[in-house]
């Protein structure tokens, strides 16, 4: 682990070190491109599907992001072993290349019109994250100091969701411009590609937690042992379930916003970008305000907070979405005009502000907690549970919606179903809810003097 001084720059201090950014810049170009990748693609299938297939885009829509996830469920047990065992910095340049060829054949499948091309790049789009994830957040244990962790997974936090959100945004606007839509997406997934590459290129040295591991090529016994291992320390195990229900309840929220966007709000895709935008935003800006809130320590009393936060913004959510508006479809300039947007707006970007504040914590706990040797595994078993846990919140969606409820009232539904999940995370782990406590009575929030000193 590197030693660095406690009195260090802030957090975006980092951004100009090489332990850092070289990772990070890494990291944010695979997130950018992925979603860039694959809304050019679901767009593509959405406006132009006449030209690719014959097959119903509105499933091939949803099949997409299963398919994404596939691998997430398939070989996350063998990449966690592969990240403990390998240089980081070597695996990283090796999943980078990967991409590399991954988008030579999505550039093939675009400019030649064949589907299955693009489809078989979401499926290696979707391993090439699958080997990166455990990577990602058993690098940064290794150099930074635990005062610098908060901050880190801050840092990496935004710049993931930031790689969402311009990606998606990106990749909208990209595919539909005639007449070069399609070789711009085709040429700019590669060229992110190779960027990522050669930001890999300078990761520095991060050595094997475990070179002598022996790799369990079955990734069914791997993902039931690796899980048995991490239940053994009971605090690691409840906070991976946590970090679980989050990308449940971001799941199940996100996959209601076109149709809200549409059907309730009557806007038009412009309105859905900017509900994305707003939330992802949010999350960024939530996950750079847990270092100054913790006081540069991994303070799981955020925990709690972040959780407040998710239920109550989405309640609030429920009753602003009641308001009548004019049936007459407006873009996102309109939309905020009229009165009760700025309220939805809000609720949006505070739900994604308390998520930050939710999962930061969380993942620097884990990173500490378990064993420094298992760290990569231990990820590994977290990314699986994240992918059933959205898989399940797919299912649990439209069994409401088969109950009647509106979209308004999935929003509510989560939220209080939310409040039920805290509890039970915080009546299995009281340290929660005693570092809360003791984080409101003390709020060690450094001067700005001290932040830069």
């Amino acid at each position: 682990m590197s030693q660095v001084s406690v009195d260090r720059p802030g957090q975006f201090a980092l951004l100009r070190q090489r332990r850092f950014a070289p990772f990070f810049w890494t990291q944010f170009l695979g997130a950018f491109n992925d979603n860039l990748f694959k809304t050019a693609l679901v767009v593509a299938l959405t406006y132009e599907a006449a030209s690719w297939t014959t097959a119903d885009a509105r499933l091939l829509n949803n099949l997409i992001p299963g398919l994404f996830i596939l691998p997430f469920l398939l070989f996350s047990a063998t990449a966690g072993q592969l990240a403990d065992r390998m240089e980081k910095g070597r695996l990283a340049r090796f999943v980078k290349l990967l991409e590399i060829g991954i988008m030579a054949l999505a550039a093939l499948g675009w400019m030649t019109h064949t589907l299955w091309l693009l489809v078989a790049a979401v499926v290696g789009m979707g391993l090439h994250s699958t080997l990166f994830g455990p990577v990602k957040y058993a690098y940064l244990p290794q150099h930074l100091h635990a005062n610098e962790l908060i901050g880190g997974n801050g840092v990496v936090e935004m710049g993931t969701f930031v790689g969402i959100l311009t990606g998606e945004i990106l990749g909208a606007a990209l595919v539909l411009h005639k007449p070069w839509g399609i070789p711009l997406v085709a040429g700019g997934t590669l060229a992110v590609a190779l960027a990522g590459w050669l930001a890999s290129r300078a990761i520095p040295l991060s050595p094997a937690a475990d070179p002598t591991l022996r790799i369990n090529r079955n990734p069914f016994t791997e993902t039931v042992r690796n899980l048995a291992f991490t239940r053994k320390n009971r605090p690691v195990f409840i906070a991976v379930l946590a970090n679980s229900w989050f990308w449940f309840y971001g799941a199940i929220m996100l996959a209601q916003f076109p149709v809200y966007a549409k059907d309730y709000l009557h806007g038009d895709h412009g309105v859905f970008v900017l509900l994305l935008t707003v939330f992802s935003l949010g999350i960024g800006v939530g996950s750079l305000l847990c270092e100054w809130l913790s006081g540069r320590k991994v303070e799981i009393g955020l925990v709690p907070l972040g959780s407040i936060g998710l239920s109550l913004f989405g309640i609030d959510l429920y009753f602003a979405s009641q308001a009548a508006f004019d049936p007459a479809v407006v873009g996102a300039a309109g939309f905020i005009g009229r009165p009760g947007s700025l309220r939805i707006l809000f609720d949006c970007a505070l739900i994604g502000m308390f998520g930050g504040f939710y999962i930061v914590p969380l993942f620097a706990m884990i990173q500490t907690r378990c064993d420094p040797a298992h760290v990569a595994r231990t990820i590994a078993g977290m990314n699986i549970m994240n992918a059933l846990f959205m898989v399940v919140s797919a299912g649990v969606a439209m069994l409401l919606l088969q109950q009647g409820l509106s979209i308004p009232g999935i929003f509510l539904a989560t939220a209080l179903m939310n409040a039920v999940v805290a509890a039970y995370i915080f009546s299995q782990v009281p340290e929660f809810l005693a570092r809360f406590l003791a984080w409101l009575r003390i709020r060690p929030l450094p001067s700005v003097s001290g932040s830069e000193q």
